[in-house]
């Protein structure tokens, strides 16, 4: 095989194999999240299927380029139908999430890997070398600069421009495109090759209408909600993040219009600096002129869709498309009140916005005397341990705080969390019969 050849197909199967495990930990957000304990479950078990790849390569002795092209054109079925939205999400709502995650992994991530990985052991044996250890290292660094470039072009480029979609029709054309180039496919497996790359446009261009980028998929339905006039949704990958009718004044989700009376009548907010992390439906500023909000979320494209498919007039506020926790860190302004929101899928928070540093920089962005105003989904009795420790964890940064359940009866409820930034006071006590200053420590309250 001419070098040039060789190093093409090889190219493409590094670009492929680790653009799939790309595509994958997009399309597990919106079922699972993308949480250290997905996203590393994830990234060996891909490992090790390509691991077992490269071993089961090393053992072919005959048809090389048969293998190859044969693999090629399964993995790009696999790819092409496999990685589609509709194909995941068919999954997940088939059986319970781990469930569906294991055949997930089982069924199309980890049988690509382990039919890629054996590209390169194969295609080793056709390459014209004076040493073996030059063939594997040619041949390994164009694999790598595939995958090097499939992370990149993928995630920064491809799925910020046209979406989820585009790069899973893109890489199993690839695959069918290499499949052809290994070995010139004769009639029937021209025929194999054609219905494969129509297998993955007929999967994937529909996902065309479905508003998904590199960070989340966003869905605007109709729901049915009491009091409310013709409400709609903001799903935001699976979650509902906000709801708005068509009464006059509108009304919001129940936890928005609950924040939005903190803001607005307990505090009597006006003409202050709000800071909101995490935007959802941009419901908390809707058609209020009273204060100046400033949102934070981490997709560069959620406010084109929730102005278009959601609110269906501008949002107000400012909007920055950063990290929650880096511009908290970063910012030089100081805010009257930052309210935190942020989830990347159901009732799943960003690992590294649920540490006490994290709380502990949004207090950084308050003025003195500011209130933080946290929406959690907790369990409604808050007794699991995640909803002990991560009011604990709070409360680590801010001292007491309120706590208000707004649907304690249920299984799972909003819970809006309310601190201030004051100064510390004393060290707490616990009042017992022997020595008790209650009564001391009233007469001292305001």
């Amino acid at each position: 095989m001419p070098p040039r050849l060789l190093f093409t197909i090889v190219f493409i199967e590094g670009y492929c194999s680790l653009g799939a495990e790309i595509i994958a930990l997009r399309r597990l957000i919106p079922h699972v999240g993308s949480s250290i304990v997905v996203t590393a479950p994830t990234i060996g078990l891909f490992l090790l299927a390509l691991a077992l790849g490269y071993h089961s390569g090393s053992r072919v002795e005959t048809d090389y380029r048969a293998v190859v092209a044969r693999n090629f054109l399964i993995s790009a079925a696999l790819m092409g139908a496999g990685l589609a939205g509709d194909s995941v999400n068919a999954i997940f709502a088939a059986a319970p999430a781990a469930m569906a995650y294991l055949i997930f992994i089982g069924t199309i991530l980890c049988p690509l890997a382990w039919l890629l990985g054996q590209t390169v052991p194969i295609l080793t044996n056709l390459m014209r070398a004076q040493r073996s250890g030059e063939a594997a290292g040619r041949a390994l660094y164009w694999s790598t600069l595939g995958s090097f470039l499939g992370s990149v072009t993928l995630s920064l480029g491809v799925m910020q421009l046209f979406g989820v979609w585009a790069a899973v029709l893109l890489g199993a054309v690839m695959l069918v495109a290499g499949s052809a180039l290994v070995q010139r496919p004769r009639p029937l497996a021209a025929t194999l090759l054609a219905g494969v790359a129509g297998l993955g446009v007929v999967a994937n261009l529909g996902d065309r209408q479905r508003a998904d980028t590199a960070y989340a998929d966003y869905q605007v339905e109709a729901v049915a909600r009491d009091g409310m006039q013709s409400p709609r949704a903001f799903r935001v990958n699976n979650q509902v993040a906000s709801v708005i009718d068509n009464s006059e004044p509108p009304r919001y989700a129940r936890y928005v219009q609950h924040l939005r009376r903190i803001l607005l009548e307990d505090l009597a907010f006006s003409d202050r600096d709000i800071l909101v992390l995490g935007a959802g439906g941009f419901t908390l500023s809707h058609r209020e002129p009273a204060n100046r909000y400033t949102y934070v979320d981490i997709d560069p494209a959620i406010r084109a869709i929730a102005e278009r498919d959601f609110l269906r007039e501008p949002a107000r506020g400012e909007f920055v498309a950063t990290d929650a926790r880096r511009f908290v860190i970063e910012t030089m302004h100081r805010y009257d009140a930052v309210v935190v929101d942020v989830y990347s899928a159901r009732t799943s928070i960003p690992g590294h916005l649920l540490t006490r540093e994290f709380w502990r920089d949004t207090r950084h962005a308050l003025k003195p005397g500011g209130v933080m105003l946290a929406n959690l989904i907790l369990d409604g009795k808050l007794a699991s341990p995640y909803a002990r420790n991560l009011l604990a964890t709070i409360e680590s940064a801010y001292g007491r705080c309120a706590v208000e359940v707004l649907d304690k009866a249920a299984e799972r409820s909003n819970v809006i969390v309310t601190c201030f930034a004051n100064t510390d006071g004393e060290a707490t006590r616990v009042y017992v019969d022997e020595r008790n200053l209650a009564d001391l420590d009233s007469a001292r309250s305001p």
